[in-house]
């Protein structure tokens, strides 16, 4: 097996997973030319994804997941809730004032009492159109728009008008729900719940020919769900956010700092220390620490709280300590 940390940050996060005979990629956090950039510079072959896994709908992880999956033609794997968080970011919405929202309702009114009228005059068999054009979210908010890229004009071209207009358009979903196995390929794949303020989290343990790597980052806190998951993994990637000092005088506002102080924020160095210490069982050949912020953190603190807390374990063959970095992709880890 062989794991590519492409990028790992509040910038961006991108992770390519591959066994022998299947190659996916963990979440699409930056631009489809910037991933496809990564990628090379890796030697990773685009054309040999088989799909696209999204742990949540935050931007850092969904940037350039539309674009990439049209372009190359793959599916994209979501629970239901983070793919309609995703498509509720992507489409855009408007307000109405009070007169335009009673117009509305007339006109619906009117449209349900002619397709009842239809149906009626037909058997019962028609149906309502209004019942397809109702939104499921009262709460719905202007998004930003998102920009069509150079690398998605081929891929837009061959849409029809319909989906050429839609920015959420994917040649095709996949829907998982943590806790529940599936496969691609060769990989068997077991999702799993993650503390994080996002529609429905998860992360990520991958298993081919009796190796085991796991994804586990953007997560508040150590719950027991994803202590246990964590278990047998011969590559770990886990999050190492920030140094608690560094957060807490840093430059953020206070109310992200709360957030992520929280339990549904980022794990600290602290944090993260505290898992490898007491709840990891040691068996990891590498750890590599990612989603390390730019400004509440430095790589050698990281590093060194985590070496701290492994001790002993470490040796030349296990429970080696590399860093993710959020401006270039990491060497590839082949086991």
């Amino acid at each position: 097996m062989r794991m590519t940390v492409l990028a790992s940050g509040s910038k961006g996060n991108s992770t390519v997973i591959a066994s022998s005979r299947t190659t996916v990629l963990v979440d699409a956090g930056l631009s489809c030319r910037e991933l496809l950039k990564r990628m090379a510079i890796a030697g990773e072959d685009p054309e040999k994804l088989d799909a696209i896994l999204v742990t949540h709908e935050h931007f850092d992880h969904v940037a350039g997941l539309a674009v990439l999956a049209r372009k190359l033609n793959i599916p994209v794997f979501f629970t239901e809730p983070t793919h309609r968080a995703w498509v509720r970011m992507l489409t855009p919405r408007t307000t109405m004032s009070y007169a335009r929202w009673l117009d509305h309702i007339q006109q619906e009114k009117e449209t349900r009492a002619a397709a009842v009228a239809a149906s009626e005059a037909w058997g019962g068999i028609a149906l309502s159109a209004a019942e397809g054009c109702r939104s499921d979210d009262p709460n719905a908010t202007l998004e930003l728009p998102v920009e069509e890229e150079p690398c998605d004009a081929e891929a837009q071209e061959a849409l029809p008008p319909k989906e050429k207009a839609n920015p959420a358009h994917l040649p095709a979903v996949e829907y998982f729900q943590a806790g529940t196995h599936f496969s691609i390929g060769d990989l068997e794949i077991t999702p799993f719940t993650i503390p994080h303020d996002a529609a429905d989290p998860c992360g990520f343990v991958f298993e081919a020919a009796g190796i085991r790597m796991a994804v586990a980052t953007d997560l508040g806190y150590m719950p027991p769900n994803v202590k246990s998951a964590l278990k047998r993994i011969d590559v770990l990637l886990l999050e190492s956010n920030h140094d608690l000092e560094m957060l807490r005088d840093g430059p953020y506002p206070w109310s992200v700092k709360q957030r992520v102080l929280s339990r549904v924020g980022h794990l600290s160095n602290d944090a993260t220390a505290e898992f490898l210490q007491r709840d990891y069982d040691g068996g990891a050949a590498y750890i590599v620490l990612g989603h390390l912020s730019e400004s509440n953190n430095a790589p050698e603190l990281a590093r060194i709280s985590a070496e701290r807390a492994i001790g002993d374990r470490m040796t030349l063959l296990g429970n080696r300590i590399l860093l993710a970095q959020q401006a270039i992709p990491l060497e590839p880890i082949h086991l």
